[in-house]
């Protein structure tokens, strides 16, 4: 039998799919294949922004046909979507054809969920207000070679005016830390390059025996091995001097932290419930480059938060031209069902939203295109993850998160590649590969 999974949002997302994958070979499902030659299909959803749900619900929709013909085709939804509050009932209303819904805290249960839909004619539904079954025991298959991603910790706290996670996701569990020092030890000797932690908000890990996110960093980076660690995501109201000094201990740490500010103003930075000011983050920051000047920062911006002024957004462009943001992930404010936000009053209009993300993004590009040409003429290591049909090229990221393309007449996949830098494309590099450390 073969499946087939479709994954919306994040990294948390990509690698729980990687878990149902998992979950799906212990029920028989040998192989992944094409929509078309699946026995089962399962999409993991998304609800950050409106377009993430509407994607799903299109793409599911066009699955009516392929179901009413393929006798005994399994199609199930899971994840964030499903878990906002009366998105199960109208999935179900408005796709009958679904076999089986789960929630997010409902992951472990898909395998108990095959089989009872196997005995039955109706829908099974699965929904959870809080996480039951630990995910620890599920072996994923992990398709990300030679990255690997390992949660820490799963929900959140913090409750963002803006933000559904901690609705959808629960609030915060963090894993034993003897746990996940053994998951990354066993990934470093199955020769994954490059480890991912994982987590709503990786600096509030707080494991059982009291261990703090810097402490378990530092043991990470202490396992023995050639590989990387990269941790998102971080938070600001929780950036500490002992963070850095942790990276700045290590090599193994990426030269890279992603820390959302979201806005540049107060004002909004209070709507939003951040808990930090922009004297506070650009103080931080002042910090992380005093001790590691080559650490590059990348952020999350949004525009037309409800009530922002032009010049408040203004306050959010000059934020980003002090910041010196390597690059930026850039949104417009999407109103979530069931967060503060959605119920504040001051929308801004549409036409308003489309002409700051423009002059938003315009920025960004044109700091990311200074970043990206400083590259030239210099080397730079990469660690090599796949290979791009279209361009004809090998690519990976450096420890800043910068992609670099390059053409290799063996198959570097996995290997810790230097390059010489020939040439710059917005975020993008490209090179030639060469001898010697970078």
């Amino acid at each position: 039998m073969k499946y087939h999974i479709v994954t919306y949002g994040c990294q948390m997302n990509l690698h729980e799919s990687e878990k149902i994958a998992g979950i799906l070979k212990e029920k028989g499902y040998d192989a992944p294949s094409s929509l078309e030659e699946a026995d089962i299909i399962v999409f993991n959803t998304c609800c950050i922004r409106e377009n993430a749900e509407n994607h799903a619900f299109g793409n599911i929709g066009a699955l009516k046909k392929l179901k009413r013909e393929k006798k005994g085709l399994l199609i199930a939804v899971g994840g964030c979507m499903v878990q906002e509050e009366g998105k199960a009932k109208l999935l179900k209303a408005k796709f009958p054809f679904i076999d089986i819904l789960f929630g997010t805290h409902n992951l472990p249960e898909l395998g108990a969920l095959i089989e009872k839909k196997r005995t039955q004619k109706k829908a099974v539904v699965a929904l959870s207000e809080e996480r039951g079954e630990t995910e620890d025991g599920i072996f994923p298959v992990r398709t990300s070679y030679p990255n690997a991603w390992v949660n820490i910790m799963y929900g959140c706290n913090n409750f963002c005016s803006y933000c559904i996670v901690p609705y959808v996701r629960g609030r915060e569990r963090s894993r034993d830390r003897e746990e996940i020092l053994a998951e990354v030890r066993s990934l470093v000797r199955d020769g994954y390059r490059e480890i991912t932690l994982l987590g709503q908000n990786v600096d509030s890990y707080r494991g059982g025996d009291g261990t703090t996110f810097p402490q378990l960093l530092d043991a990470v980076a202490s396992i023995e091995g050639n590989f990387r660690v990269r941790f998102m995501t971080s938070h600001p109201k929780d950036f500490s001097e002992e963070l850095v000094a942790v990276m700045k201990r290590h090599a193994k740490i990426c030269r890279h932290l992603h820390l959302p500010v979201q806005a540049g103003n107060n004002r909004i930075l209070r709507l939003m419930n951040r808990r930090y000011t922009r004297e506070k983050y650009l103080e931080d920051l002042a910090i992380l480059r005093r001790e590691i000047p080559d650490c590059e920062v990348t952020t999350d911006l949004i525009v037309a938060f409800p009530t922002e002024t032009e010049e408040e957004f203004q306050e959010t462009l000059s934020l980003v031209e002090e910041a010196d943001f390597a690059s930026a992930f850039t949104f417009i404010f999407s109103p979530r069902t069931g967060t503060k936000a959605a119920q504040m009053e001051g929308r801004i209009s549409e036409d308003v939203a489309k002409d700051r993300i423009t002059r938003l993004v315009a920025l960004v590009n044109s700091k990311t295109r200074e970043k990206s040409a400083r590259y030239l003429g210099k080397r730079t290591e990469i660690l090599c993850e796949d290979y791009d049909e279209k361009k004809g090229m090998y690519l990976g990221r450096d420890q800043y998160g910068r992609m670099g393309y390059f053409r290799c007449e063996r198959n570097p996949i996995g290997e810790f590649v230097t390059l010489k830098i020939t040439d710059a494309n917005g975020i993008s590099l490209y090179g030639e590969e060469a001898d010697g450390p970078a």
